[in-house]
């Protein structure tokens, strides 16, 4: 079974950060998202509003570099919680547990100082970017310094994979491992 979302919005309030008894953070969000069609009978675009979870590293790091009105790309799955309200009443609530959170647009101009660009990335491999890394295009001065490898769903290629990982084989199917 599969169970993806990819969702582009922007935030409708600061992501608000708790941690649970044990300590772990989790920062929830709402993402305000645009349909691409227009309604039936006006023919405007109406918006959606998409309740959002990120947990760990994650959470943290939307907490520290997304505020109201950013740009997110939320990459996720969909997850239905059912509750009791105080009245005893069942309750059902749709959300995006993410999975990887991405800018979903280049830094502005004012945040100069800020580390991150338009194509950088967040997820459950603990990468931080691996896109622009503000303006300054020789990373520090050194201007024979080697470009970051760009980052691509929270994981960073390797520089080169150590040649022992990789065995030949031969034409013949049966060898093949699946």
């Amino acid at each position: 079974m599969l169970n993806h979302i990819t969702i582009m919005g922007r935030l409708t309030r600061d992501p608000e950060l708790r941690r649970t008894s044990s300590g772990i953070a989790v920062a929830s969000f709402t993402v305000a998202v645009d349909r691409d069609f227009g309604g039936r009978d006006s023919g405007e675009k109406e918006t959606d509003f998409i309740d959002c979870v990120a947990w760990r590293q994650t959470g943290e790091f939307v907490s520290k570099y997304f505020s109201k009105g950013s740009m997110i790309v939320v990459s996720g799955r969909l997850q239905i919680r059912n509750w009791n309200d105080k009245d005893g009443n069942k309750r059902r609530n749709a959300e995006v547990v993410a999975d990887n959170v991405y800018f979903g647009e280049s830094k502005r101009s004012s945040d100069s100082n800020s580390a991150y660009g338009g194509n950088s990335s967040y997820g459950n491999s603990n990468n931080y970017g691996g896109g622009s890394y503000g303006n300054n295009s020789n990373y520090g001065g050194y201007n024979n310094a080697p470009a970051p490898a760009p980052s691509y769903g929270g994981y960073t290629a390797p520089a080169s994979a150590p040649a022992s990982d990789f065995a030949m084989l031969e034409d013949d199917d049966a060898q093949l491992p699946f």
